[in-house]
């Protein structure tokens, strides 16, 4: 019979714990770290949390359209549980890019609203599943592709299961792929921030491409907001007849309140349709339509809230000024830029050269191009067959553009904050 005490008991059980941690570590095999009360830290099974995760995510972005939608169709004599819940299937799965058969042709319009919503959650759920299978800070590009790649393939499961339930309005096939695509990428953003590799590959990344990138985001988002200030002033000013067109539904109060919210989910598109009118580029509301500052040519429209606030005609007068918003955005994020990078050589009592300016302000141009061409191409789609086969701005036509406004603009402004800084810095 042992006559060791617990406190010998509980050391010599350390010391066992410590001979064995080098061996398994040279094995290859990881140690989970312990608690505070001194017991190992259990994780999660991969498959597990992201089977959880992945439905987790569909149900909050699912939930919400189902209500939406069932409201957008009730009226005084029809709407069920069941066409609800079938209508908010097929809306969810139309928010991931998956393409709709219908009587009146194929639907592919996303609404962004709802995208962006799925690509929040998607990005939680990689947050998750990195911290519960214990990867959180290991700084690990590999372990950040695991766990989005395991919330994909969950999540592609999930498409081809609503695709089933529709009915045949959208393809399993088609649902999966689009749904592993979106659900691995935006799963990847919330794992390489968990894990530290964002930030690992800011760290190595030259100072310059930083600081391209940085400009360029923000020369992007300016821009995008640029835009959904103009759409909102033009749908206010046509709000006359954006109410006209609810009221002709004559679905009831209810029935009108999802037409709103429905409308409300392709704000983002109309965002970004009108930053490329903006910037030149327009969009086409049909087949055979433009919508430039130079030119407006479009045909019958179906009724819906946000075309009415589509211009009547080319731009002219005090409305011309608004060509100058996107050099003026540019511009702001050249002055930022300069500000930043004349800051910190003062902090660090070093000079800054002209290439610590002007190159960054060169990258700057292609990051928001490829920002703003990536938002057109998912802001369009076909709304049916015939001449709603094409809606949405042109992606390429709009990524070119940027490149160069931003890329010249974000130049000029770097360059005159420097001359007018130096002075003072003197």
């Amino acid at each position: 019979m042992s006559s060791d005490t617990p406190e010998q008991t509980r050391r010599s059980g350390a010391v066992a714990a410590a001979d064995e941690r080098p061996a398994d570590r040279a094995a290859g095999r990881r140690v989970p770290a312990p608690r505070s009360d001194g017991s190992p830290r259990t994780r999660a099974p991969l498959a597990v949390a992201a089977a959880v995760a992945a439905v987790g995510a569909a149900l909050t972005s699912y939930l919400p359209v189902a209500v939406v939608l069932g409201l957008a169709q009730l009226t005084e004599d029809a709407g069920s549980p069941t066409g609800a819940l079938r209508a908010g299937l097929t809306g969810w799965l139309l928010g991931h890019g998956v393409p709709l058969r219908t009587d009146a042709g194929p639907i592919g319009l996303a609404p962004l609203a709802l995208t962006a919503l799925v690509v929040w959650r998607l990005a939680r759920a990689g947050v998750h599943v990195s911290r519960a299978t214990g990867a959180r800070g290991g700084r690990s590009p590999r372990q950040a592709l695991v766990s989005a790649g395991a919330v994909g393939a969950g999540y592609a499961l999930l498409g081809v299961l609503a695709a089933l339930l529709t009915g045949g309005a959208a393809a399993p096939l088609r649902a999966g792929v689009s749904l592993a695509l979106l659900g691995t990428l935006a799963a990847l953003v919330g794992a390489v921030r968990i894990t530290g590799v964002a930030r690992l590959f800011a760290e190595r990344a030259p100072a310059v491409l930083r600081d391209g990138v940085r400009t360029g985001l923000v020369a992007g988002l300016l821009l995008l907001a640029a835009g959904a200030g103009a759409a909102g002033l033009a749908v206010a000013t046509g709000g006359g007849d954006a109410a006209d067109m609810i009221g002709a539904y004559r679905t009831g109060v209810a029935g009108q309140a999802g037409i709103i919210l429905v409308s409300l989910a392709y704000a983002p598109n109309a965002m970004i349709w009108t930053t490329s009118y903006l910037l030149g580029p327009g969009f086409a509301v049909g087949a055979d339509t433009a919508v430039r500052t130079s030119e407006v040519s479009v045909g019958a429209l179906p009724a819906v809230p946000l075309l009415a606030g589509l211009p009547r005609g080319p731009m002219d007068g005090l409305g011309a000024g608004l060509l100058a918003v996107p050099v003026l955005a540019g511009m702001a994020a050249g002055w930022l830029l300069a500000r930043r990078v004349l800051r910190l050589a003062a902090e660090e009592r070093t000079p800054s050269g002209w290439g610590s300016l002007l190159g960054p302000a060169a990258i700057a141009g292609p990051v928001a191009g490829v920002l703003l061409g990536v938002a057109a191409a998912l802001s369009g789609g076909p709304l049916g067959g015939g001449r709603l086969a094409e809606m949405g701005p042109v992606a390429w036509q709009v990524g070119a553009v940027t490149t160069a406004v931003v890329a010249a603009s974000a130049l000029l402004g770097a360059a005159a904050t420097r001359v007018l800084t130096r002075p003072a810095a003197r």
